[in-house]
């Protein structure tokens, strides 16, 4: 998956970003979500992220949106890293990009990692994930300059019905529980104020980079491509939900995120909802929400690829519909 790493340099000379040589790159990431490259020209570093090569879908992959909201929060108490540049013609390298500054920091992705810390360390890790989403939710949406986000008006109603029609899309066959969950749904949408905010989509703790030295400390927020104006109760739901252990077969891998060792939904949820100070009365229609739409998830990912990874994913699919009615049972 290599990078055109010419036109990428000559792109940041021309908004006047130095670069003191030829350009080299590792990827950092790649799959289903945007790539990323670790680049740098021997003096300077970079994130570059671009959409992957293949199976492309505009809106899931969106670097512009994610650059942007970086760019807007630069100076908010959530921290993320400093956007350098964005380019969305294609002629530079094929596709757009966008251009972060580096940041050196840990990436958790499996249970293996979490071996190395005490239960103390990692209950102050989500104790410190929980505020900083709880700090992203509380923000000004006008102030930060991010008011066309997103539709928030309807928004839980376009929801249900966005990822019920994801469903007909990629399901493999008829499930009579993604049918009667999808008709509750429709059926417990709240009637009161939606909790708007700044909405990230997709936070857990592989997307955060987290002090080498100290696993409580955030040092950024990262993979904003989802990021909407909507209901924030829609992130900490989905946040708890990845707490199941569905979330290995849909990752591939032993999540970290999974793992019995952190706090459980229960009490991420509460310590959330004191942190701002919001009501949870709704909160059984909001996780039966989110195993939705990771039913849905794992579903389409094998719809998008057969083979032994993705049937792992699609069976997932039946206890997270189960779940989902649980919650509103």
């Amino acid at each position: 998956m290599s990078l055109d790493l010419d036109g990428v340099a000559a792109f940041l000379r021309s908004r006047d970003v130095p670069v003191a040589g030829p350009l080299t790159s590792e990827l950092v990431s790649g799959g289903r979500s945007n790539l990323t490259y670790a680049v740098t020209d021997g003096l300077h570093r970079w994130i570059v992220r671009r959409p992957p090569l293949t199976g492309l879908t505009p809106s899931a992959h969106d670097v512009a949106r994610e650059w942007r909201v970086a760019q807007a929060l630069q100076y908010s108490p959530v921290p993320v890293p400093a956007a350098v540049a964005l380019c969305e013609d294609t002629s530079w390298i094929g596709a757009p990009f966008a251009v972060s500054a580096f940041i050196t920091g840990l990436v958790v992705r499996t249970r293996a990692q979490l071996d190395t810390y005490t239960d103390r360390e990692l209950e102050a890790c989500v104790t410190e994930l929980v505020r900083v989403l709880a700090d992203l939710h509380s923000l000004d949406v006008a102030e930060v300059g991010l008011s066309g986000l997103g539709r928030p008006d309807g928004f839980l109603e376009r929801q249900v019905r966005l990822w019920w029609r994801q469903w007909t899309e990629v399901k493999s066959r008829d499930l009579a529980d993604a049918t009667r969950l999808h008709a509750r749904l429709v059926a417990a949408l709240p009637a009161g104020p939606a909790h708007i905010g700044v909405v990230h989509g997709d936070f857990r703790i592989d997307n955060t980079l987290l002090d080498l030295a100290d696993i409580s400390k955030v040092l950024a927020v990262v993979d904003w491509e989802l990021a909407t104006v909507g209901d924030t109760l829609t992130d900490i739901a989905l946040m708890c939900v990845y707490r199941q252990p569905q979330l290995d077969p849909i990752l591939a891998l032993d999540a970290a995120w999974a793992s019995d060792r952190l706090p459980g939904a229960d009490a991420i949820a509460e310590a959330y909802a004191r942190r701002r100070g919001v009501s949870l009365d709704d909160w059984p229609f909001y996780l039966a929400l989110a195993n939705f739409k990771l039913a849905v998830i794992a579903q389409g990912i094998s719809y998008r690829a057969a083979d032994a990874t993705s049937a792992q994913a699609e069976q997932a699919v039946p206890e997270l519909l189960a779940a989902g009615l649980r919650a509103l049972a």
